[in-house]
């Protein structure tokens, strides 16, 4: 037989590699104990006294088993992704990989939203009391509004205070919507392919940063973790799909800045895209971890970052110019945050149930990578620079971003969506597992069963 002519692996190296597959499967079962815990909970404290102001602990969602259109879609993409999706990874051209990524992601989130329908998955998101379609007329003089945009931000302050959503990020988010409404592509279908298609380049900026900063072997291996991430359920269609994608795009370019492409254009392309991220989000301002690992992994940190500082004060300049102060406006939305669930829902249960919601974002493949990530910071000194420990600083760079989230008290509870720009960076430490078709399968089977059970809010 054609397996006796296979030389074996020598004894020692079989070992490691059951007992790191065990670690494995303790790490990703700790996770679900984890989720588990904190939905028990949850459910008792939502049901004594209400606080937590989510019908599905830890989850903003409600518990709604259906099936849709896009359910064979999803099924579909889900198949050919874990057949094919690692052999194709790997010998593709790396710009058709590229294209087959945004494509498969595209397919894949575009299917997942359309398991609740058309109108439920993707139309009406964009359009309900909170969202930023509710407010596109009342941007009709931008500068105007600009200028008053504060004076709307804390309830009580104005008998027309902003939507949630509209008060709780800068009026970037917001004007999105009203350009694309201006060039004819108003309502909230547009919307929402808007942020499908946007969101799902977020994968393509991730691996060309672990290309540029790590290598490209470690890319290809992430790439169809990348396609298949249980994310995508939040992706489609969430406006933190599309601030996520201008992130990644932020740091991808600043990734290629320092390590030698172009690093005047790259740099200040990457210093715009930055500057426009806080104005989209005030949480993003903690991408500067992120940039920050980018920065000391890059060799050539010198020549771009001018360009990348000349270019990060344009958007900053802009919207003050036209009124708006994001530090008076940021310390409104403190207010904001607490008159509403945000200052009633308890902090000493959200702080660790937050984690217990990305569980079901990042997947089983990524606790599993998450460990092997550690394993492979410990082992090494930070004097030995090799990809696998720069990939591993640079999800450790987003988990910690995120932790600092998490431990600000801004973001307790619909983290599964608010932390869509640091959780999609996390899918990256999928590169280091063996057996990817196994993890992949597990990957599909997690997000097939939470957008067939839940309907998730936003």
């Amino acid at each position: 037989m054609t397996s006796d002519l296979l030389p074996e692996a020598p004894a020692d190296t079989r070992t490691t590699a059951r007992r790191d597959l065990h670690r494995d499967l303790y790490a990703a079962a700790a996770a679900v104990l984890l989720f588990a815990t904190a939905a028990v909970v949850g459910t008792v404290i939502e049901h004594r006294d209400g606080t937590l102001f989510v019908n599905w602990p830890p989850l903003y969602a409600r518990w709604v088993p259906h099936i849709g259109p896009g359910t064979p879609a999803a099924i579909a993409v889900a198949v050919a992704v874990v057949a094919y999706g690692p052999a194709l990874a790997a010998r593709l051209p790396w710009r058709r990989l590229l294209l087959a990524v945004w494509g498969a992601g595209t397919a894949w989130t575009f299917s997942l939203a359309l398991i609740d329908g058309w109108q439920r998955g993707i139309a009406r998101r964009l359009t309900t009391r909170h969202e930023y379609l509710q407010v596109i007329d009342r941007f009709q003089d931008i500068p105007a509004t600009l200028r008053d945009f504060t004076s709307h931000i804390v309830l009580g302050a104005s008998p027309e205070h902003w939507p949630a959503h509209i008060a709780g990020h800068p009026p970037a988010a917001t004007l999105t919507f009203v350009y694309l409404d201006r060039i004819g592509l108003g309502g909230g279908a547009w919307a929402g392919v808007w942020c499908i298609l946007v969101g799902a380049t977020a994968a393509l900026g991730i691996l060309v940063t672990v290309r540029a900063l790590a290598d490209e072997r470690l890319a290809r291996r992430a790439a169809p973790f990348l396609v298949l991430a249980p994310a995508a359920v939040w992706v489609g269609a969430s406006a933190d799909g599309y601030f996520a994608a201008v992130a990644v795009w932020a740091v991808a370019l600043l990734a290629l800045a320092v390590t030698g492409h172009r690093p005047r254009r790259t740099g200040l392309a990457s210093g715009l895209l930055f500057g426009l991220t806080v104005y989209l989000s005030y949480g993003l301002t903690l991408y500067v971890v992120i940039a920050a690992a980018v920065l000391v992994l890059g060799s050539r940190r010198a020549r771009p970052l001018p360009f990348a500082l000349a270019g990060f004060v344009v958007v900053p300049v802009v919207f003050t110019a036209l009124g708006f102060y994001w530090w008076e406006a940021y310390d409104l939305l403190v207010t904001r945050y607490n008159q509403g669930a945000g200052g009633t829902r308890p902090q000493a249960y959200w702080v660790w149930a937050n984690l217990a919601c990305q569980v079901l974002v990042v997947g089983l493949a990524t606790v599993a990578g998450l460990r092997r990530t550690g394993s492979v910071l410990l082992r090494r000194a930070p004097s030995d620079r090799t990809a696998t420990f720069r990939l591993g600083v640079l999800v450790l760079a987003a988990l910690v971003a995120m932790l600092v989230a998490d431990l600000s008290g801004m973001s307790k509870a619909e983290t599964e969506r608010i932390w869509l720009p640091f959780t999609l960076w996390l899918l990256s430490a999928c590169a280091f597992l063996p057996r990817p078709r196994a993890w992949l399968a597990a990957q599909a089977v997690l997000a097939l069963l939470v957008n067939h059970l839940l309907l998730t809010g936003w």
